[in-house]
């Protein structure tokens, strides 16, 4: 898994240009949770990346996260490979906001095949932090 070889001088997966230990990684790791819902929406894509499933379960609304998890996760993601993250449009989210949504195109491979998947992504903080809770997805190849 990339994760056994991140070095966090790399830029970080999110595509946001910088490095990863000053982008996703202080929020994965728990130091820094993120402070908006495209932090967080930056932040899952890139443990999507890395293989880190946990991070993608506890970001999760507690009231959606029923039918998820980490064995689940990582056999899914097994054999895909995250290429590049695209921001759309971000509605709400910030600091001061209790709901968000963040519009992304993520590029992916998996199993030989490219692919991008579409996604409308909902997020709601609760006492500080934030988490997903769904969104509206389309994938199709490219």
């Amino acid at each position: 898994m990339l994760h056994d070889q991140k070095n966090t001088a790399l830029s970080c997966p999110c595509g946001s240009r910088k490095s990863y230990n000053r982008c996703c990684e202080p929020a994965i790791e728990g130091s820094s949770p993120a402070k908006t819902a495209e932090q967080l929406m930056r932040s899952r894509y890139t443990a999507f990346a890395l293989g880190m499933s946990d991070y993608i379960v506890d970001t999760t609304h507690p009231d959606y996260r029923k039918d998820l998890n980490t064995e689940i996760l990582d056999q899914q993601n097994s054999d895909t490979t995250w290429l590049q993250l695209t921001i759309l449009t971000v509605e709400s989210g910030s600091e001061q906001d209790d709901y968000g949504r963040v519009s992304f195109v993520a590029e992916f491979s998996a199993d030989g095949q490219k692919a991008q998947l579409h996604e409308n992504s909902r997020f709601s903080r609760i006492n500080g932090l934030w988490y997903y809770l769904d969104g509206e997805v389309k994938v199709q190849p490219f």
